[in-house]
């Protein structure tokens, strides 16, 4: 069966233990399967052979890009039946276009290096997270990821203009139309973004390119409370419009995870506070008119009462290392041990009231928990996350997850948000989702994954119960 599916395309197919184990289990180590083997063709029509193969014989398909997702969503289950088709190899730059400003390529191009392919073409591709050294386009598109910079340039979702996908049945929707204005029917483009594999497989993209900023400055500042980081935002936004990049928030216990854990750290500012604003602004025009801006701000949020330290980044290298500290808090939050995360998202107004009625209410059940929280506070995207007490049994800290999912989540549906923001649903949000779905948006779903995957063989067990 498997020497079928060597013969079927051009690539490489892997079934010694050693070279499949990599791709059973999860970035965060929670879930391992098993599959019958791993795919790795070459080119978009090699996808589309392996895919009728897998048709032809009723064999599940898990696509993977990178393999970094957060929820499960690119394991296998533990069946051994299904085929893991990864886009490693589909990583060809196809077309940059500086006058349109569009780069076309490969679904399995590492973000890190579309940065520098635009970056090459003095363009600039905004998207930007924790995992671009090792994270695919495809698999970014397929969970609609986030980053850090959605605040000024939107999610994965409004960085892509065209695709290209392979449907459940092996064949190939061309769909890398650079356009800007497309008004010719369904937008079958979205309807894949944010799909996590379950509707058909993205091989390939056209994403919207930039100018390059002139500069970029970044600051970390101290303040109080999450509402006063609120505050500092609007003043923000008000004073800085669309130059506001990113806002991010993170507590004293974060930077306390990372100062313990990573050696290169150094505390920001010189006074402890609860709570910390990094925020970049970027410019067109010179570094001296961000800085300019960016002082007057801080000057002005002095002045009110809701800044009470803070320090602007001398240098790229005190920028780099100012952003290492936020986006090292997952990793230095993992190597204390188990960890219980939410990726949710609240209208920016009422974070601060969400923080203030989740936390008592965690306390109230679990006053030993560790709260770890942080986020992109200018989009509204928390990740409340909760690590044991120094000691505690970590088996039982984390059967406690499902009742910690009930609190905080019910807390996120009271205040309007979403239970998954930026990280998909996978496996790990996909029951909790469906809980909060309504008759007819079930229904809804329901019918077009029946419509695009009668026979259920994409991505199995994924996004719907």
């Amino acid at each position: 069966m498997i020497d079928d599916l060597r013969a079927a395309f051009s690539g490489r197919v892997l079934t010694h233990a050693d070279d499949v184990a990599p791709f059973l289990t999860d970035w965060r180590k929670l879930w391992t399967g098993k599959a019958l083997a791993v795919a790795q063709p070459d080119t978009p029509q090699d996808v589309a052979k392996a895919v009728k193969w897998c048709a032809a014989r009723g064999v599940p398909i898990v696509p993977q890009g990178g393999n970094t997702g957060m929820s499960g969503g690119a394991a296998p289950d533990g069946g051994g039946t299904a085929i893991v088709l990864s886009l490693a190899r589909l990583n060809k730059i196809r077309h940059v276009d500086p006058v349109g400003n569009t780069l076309t390529l490969d679904a399995g191009c590492i973000l890190s290096h579309v940065q520098e392919t635009a970056a090459a073409h003095d363009r600039h591709f905004p998207l930007s997270l924790a995992a671009e050294g090792s994270c695919t386009i495809g698999g970014n598109l397929a969970t609609n990821a986030g980053g850090t910079a959605v605040l000024r340039y939107g999610n994965a979702r409004d960085l892509c203009l065209g695709l290209e996908v392979v449907t459940a049945d092996g064949e190939i929707w061309d769909g890398l139309r650079g356009l800007r204005k497309d008004n010719t029917g369904y937008d079958l483009r979205d309807l894949f973004i944010g799909s996590e594999g379950t509707l058909g497989i993205i091989t390939g993209a056209v994403l919207k390119l930039f100018p390059k900023p002139a500069a970029k400055v970044t600051a970390v500042l101290a303040v109080e409370s999450p509402a006063a980081a609120l505050a500092l935002f609007a003043k923000a936004r008000a004073g800085l419009d669309t130059g506001l990049t990113a806002f991010e928030l993170f507590s004293d216990a974060c930077l306390a995870l990372v100062l313990d854990h990573f050696p290169a750290a150094r505390r920001p500012v010189e006074s402890r506070s609860p709570w910390y604003v990094l925020m970049e602004l970027t410019d067109m025009n010179s570094e001296a008119a961000a800085r300019g801006a960016l002082q007057a701000l801080l000057e002005s949020a002095f002045e009110d009462g809701l800044v009470t330290d803070g320090a602007i980044a001398g240098s790229i290298a005190q920028s780099r290392a100012f952003w290492a500290l936020r986006e090292n808090i997952a990793e230095a939050q993992g190597a204390v041990g188990k960890t219980i995360k939410h990726d949710i998202s609240v209208p920016i107004w009422r974070i601060a009231d969400f923080v203030a009625e989740a936390d008592a209410a965690v306390a109230a059940a679990y006053p030993d928990f560790r709260f770890v929280t942080f986020g992109h506070l200018g989009d509204g995207n928390l990740h409340y996350n909760f690590s044991p007490a120094p000691g505690a049994d970590q088996a039982a800290f984390y059967a406690e997850q499902d009742r910690l999912n009930r609190i905080t989540h019910d807390l996120v549906r009271k205040h309007g948000g979403s239970i998954s923001a930026e990280h998909g649903l996978g496996v790990l949000r996909r029951d909790e989702a469906d809980r909060f779905r309504s008759d007819v948006e079930r229904r809804m779903m329901r019918a077009i994954k029946a419509a695009l995957d009668p026979r259920g063989l994409m991505n199995p067990g994924k996004v719907l119960p």
